[in-house]
């Protein structure tokens, strides 16, 4: 097991500071891995891409609620074998592993991860979590590896673009981390990280980013893969942005009702109808 940061920008050892550098040409974004991430802005002609972006008519149906048992449900991410597994953020996290059709709770785990927003199933089985705020052993915000069956840390990387964005700054409280992560294949996840403006493609085993995208809003939420596409909650908005990989142009959204619909901030897809969870009333939603 393998449970020390291993991120260069924490090894006081190595004596030197770690950056996290995204490998597109035309993106020469640095963050360093040391020190939050601050003041990062979305680009106007992003604003006016996400309010250019054509509707897609969608309708939220609540389908059940397990609070209190599970009060905060933040993330989600569907099984092999179609279970559904929900990442509770109230502190430390439990993984909750559900039927989605009722929602009936099979098993509990319990991780180390703290506010967590994301989560997802590597190649191996494992599952990867986003610690959105720092551990309770110390540290910045960092991203898991975890043993589905007893919940306990593997890996753990800091998570890159760290930092503070919008309503999160350094004096209404601690420092912000990733958001979903969902699993690209080929050892690969996307990622991603509300202060840094960006969605990342990053190597699982080593944490070292592949490449970005531009983010379409910066409290980047939920994510969902659809093929060459991923859809993307952009919470203060009420909006899923459907999102090119390729170059993170917003080809589509869909606007839900701020005043009637349930928030929007886990996504999963199966079998290419869009799942949400509510963090704030605990609904599991689906879009139809």
């Amino acid at each position: 097991m393998h449970s020390g940061f291993t991120r260069r920008g924490l090894l006081a050892t190595a004596g030197a500071l770690a950056v996290s550098v995204a490998a597109r040409a035309d993106d020469m974004t640095v963050f360093d891995d040391s020190k939050p991430t601050m003041g990062v802005k979305i680009p106007p002609e992003k604003v006016a891409e996400m309010n250019a972006a054509p509707l897609i008519p969608k309708k939220v149906n609540k389908l059940w609620n397990d609070a209190p048992t599970m009060k905060e449900p933040n993330a989600m991410q569907f099984t092999a074998t179609g279970t559904l597994l929900i990442l509770d953020q109230v502190d430390p996290n439990k993984v909750f592993e559900l039927n989605p059709a009722d929602g009936k709770i099979l098993r509990t785990v319990q991780t180390e991860a703290m506010h967590g927003s994301g989560i997802t199933i590597g190649d191996d089985g494992a599952w990867w979590i986003t610690s959105t705020k720092g551990l309770a052993s110390g540290g910045p915000p960092v991203t898991l590896k975890i043993d589905p069956k007893s919940g306990k840390t593997l890996k753990k990387f800091v998570t890159p673009g760290w930092g503070y964005y919008g309503a999160v700054t350094v004096e209404r409280g601690s420092p912000s981390g990733g958001h979903d992560v969902k699993w690209a294949g080929n050892g690969r996840y996307w990622l991603a990280t509300p202060a840094s403006g960006r969605i990342f493609l990053m190597e699982a085993e080593s944490g070292k980013i592949v490449r970005s995208i531009p983010a379409p809003v910066l409290r980047t939420h939920g994510l969902a893969i659809d093929g060459n596409f991923l859809w993307s909650v952009g919470s203060d908005f009420a909006q899923i942005h459907k999102v090119d990989t390729r170059d993170g142009r917003i080809v589509a959204k869909i606007q839900l009702d701020k005043k009637s619909d349930p928030a929007v901030h886990g996504l999963e897809i199966r079998n290419g109808v869009l799942w949400y969870c509510d963090a704030q009333s605990g609904w599991i939603c689906n879009l139809t």
